[in-house]
């Protein structure tokens, strides 16, 4: 039988988010895994051999890369993001800097995109705070109106549990001053008690349904060059936490592998879309997490965001002394979420941004045994602002892991500060506190959905864990402060770990050879220049998907 061939690394500093063997400066995989990890004096001979320049022979030879010095990490793992939905939206109208910082400058682009269309056809945009407008203000329908009164808009905002549409839009939906607030959601309305077009966490999805959907195709289309984003920001593993509709995601990722897509991914279902459906079911081998694409459970929301002053919280908002949030999750999800996974084994994710929800799920998963195999969490947490010190501890007894997002504070501090306060925000997002307690805990983006122009890019949100200081200088806390090391584990192996990913976020015997060459040595540069550290080559299964072009000098 023909032997495989084997690739040896040599001369990198290796970083390889194993405590027991956290440094090496050699590697060797063969057919996609690391079969040996370590100095290149300790390499076994017939490998040491064939570096000193003796020829191999016969099958299954080797070849040698020279990582000249760089500094080598483990690929990242996004255990929380939507991407198709950032695939999608990458074609719709940025509604952030550094194209729009005003509702001036976003209703120039809808009148822009409206010229470019007919009447009717609908307009879309994502990624709108508030904070970071001029008016400090939301838009509303009338603003939209101005840019089209033709055509129905809806721009979504930076956190995708609130729309913002125009009066078109709100005409299709029926939503007039008469029309109820849905369960778990809320028709903002003005002192004369009419819609203002700003629909929150369940009122957003009375749109969904006139919306256009994109073919499969154009999914493909778009996921493809999304993917070639990634793995130029180094990112080798993937959730996709659910759509904002029923669609199905795994075959548009499935086709998408089979044209070049090279990510794992574990994919999510968003259960609101599916608890009523009696005839909802995960084929069988979907779940086989060996995979590249496989299904890996259910997501609920159980309340809303912090920037849109709807997470549920165990004290009112800033400036205010009865507003508390929104709890989303009607007792009926949750209860047959569990149900369902306990059939099938699977993971359930719980968004929860608010220390009351947080409370709630956690309180709930605590009086179930686990249901899940192996070392896969039964259940995750996702976002986790907020938590008492009870919900940390309780986690961290029965193994339920954090997914977790620097990113937030770090692009969002102003909303942050316009809603809590200064002193709450230091308290938000407890690191050190969840890692002293033990809790599994896991760093991701959520991209799209947070404030920033590149969303999924690792790098800020390592800065923030790092330096608890945001992109505006706000000060996040610096007691819940961890060490870039710790900050790479747990945007590395621990978000594998907590999204339950085989083999995954380590450089070790046996693992993935997934890793990321950097441009800068992450250890050893100022953390406030760890934003600046670009990805020069990205290896998944220990073949080379990305490596960046030098940019030319100028004559």
């Amino acid at each position: 039988m023909k032997k495989s061939e084997k690739h040896i690394f040599i001369n990198g500093k290796i970083f390889t988010s194993d405590d027991s063997h956290p440094y090496a400066d050699s590697m060797i995989v063969e057919e996609g895994r690391i079969i040996w990890i370590g100095t290149k004096s300790d390499m076994p001979k017939e490998y040491a051999e064939i570096i000193a320049g003796q020829p191999c022979t016969g099958d299954g030879c080797s070849s040698v890369t020279d990582l000249q010095g760089r500094r080598v990490i483990p690929g990242f793992v996004d255990a929380h993001m939507h991407p198709v939905m950032l695939a999608d939206f990458r074609k719709k109208i940025t509604a952030m800097p550094p194209e729009i910082n005003s509702i001036e400058d976003l209703v120039k682009a809808v009148r822009e995109r409206r010229e470019q269309q007919t009447a009717g056809e609908w307009i879309e945009g994502w990624g709108y705070d508030e904070q970071g407008l001029l008016e400090k203000r939301s838009p509303t329908r009338y603003d939209l109106d101005r840019g089209c009164s033709d055509s129905p808009v809806s721009i979504m905002r930076t956190c995708a549990h609130i729309r913002c549409v125009n009066s078109m839009a709100l005409k299709l939906a029926g939503i007039d001053r008469n029309t109820p607030d849905p369960p778990g959601g809320e028709i903002e309305r003005d002192e004369n008690g009419e819609p203002t077009g700003v629909l929150k966490e369940n009122a957003r999805n009375l749109i969904v349904p006139l919306m256009p959907q994109e073919s499969v195709e154009q999914h493909v289309d778009n996921l493809l060059e999304l993917g070639g984003v990634l793995t130029s920001q180094g990112i080798t593993t993937i959730c996709d936490m659910g759509n904002l509709d029923e669609s199905d995601n795994i075959p548009v990722y499935e086709a998408a592998a089979k044209r070049g897509f090279h990510q794992r991914v574990g994919v999510y279902y968003m259960w609101d879309f599916f608890a009523d459906d009696k005839g909802f079911h995960i084929p069988e081998e979907r779940y086989d997490r060996n995979r590249q694409i496989f299904a890996a459970g259910l997501k609920l929301i159980g309340d809303g965001s912090i920037s849109g002053r709807t997470a549920w919280m165990n004290r009112p908002y800033y400036g205010s002394e009865d507003e508390y949030g929104i709890s989303v999750c009607s007792d009926h999800l949750v209860e047959t979420a569990i149900a369902f996974c306990k059939e099938n084994h699977c993971q359930l994710s719980m968004h929860a941004m608010g220390g009351r929800a947080i409370a709630r799920m956690i309180d709930r998963a605590c009086q179930e045994e686990p249901w899940t195999t192996g070392d896969i969490p039964y259940v995750r947490v996702e976002h986790v602002t907020d938590p008492s010190k009870d919900s940390i501890t309780k986690a961290a007894e029965h193994g339920i892991s954090f997914v977790s997002q620097p990113i937030f504070p770090y692009a969002e501090s102003k909303s942050y500060l316009s809603n809590l306060g200064a002193d709450w925000l230091k308290q938000c997002y407890p690191y050190k506190d969840m890692l002293d307690a033990g809790v599994s805990l896991g760093f991701s983006t959520d991209a799209p959905a947070t404030f920033w122009s590149d969303p999924s890019d690792p790098f800020p949100g390592l800065k923030l864990a790092v330096t608890r200081t945001a992109a505006d200088g706000s000060d996040c806390g610096k007691d819940q402060a961890v060490d870039i090391e710790t900050a790479i584990r747990l945007y590395t192996t621990g978000s594998a770990q907590a999204a339950g990913f085989p083999d995954t976020g380590m450089l070790a015997p046996g693992y993935h050879a997934d890793f990321a060459v950097l441009s800068d040595d992450i250890l050893n540069i100022p953390p406030e220049e760890i934003d600046q550290i670009r990805v020069e080559e990205t290896y998944i299964g220990g073949k080379c998907v990305y490596r960046r072009i030098p940019q030319q000098r100028k004559l």
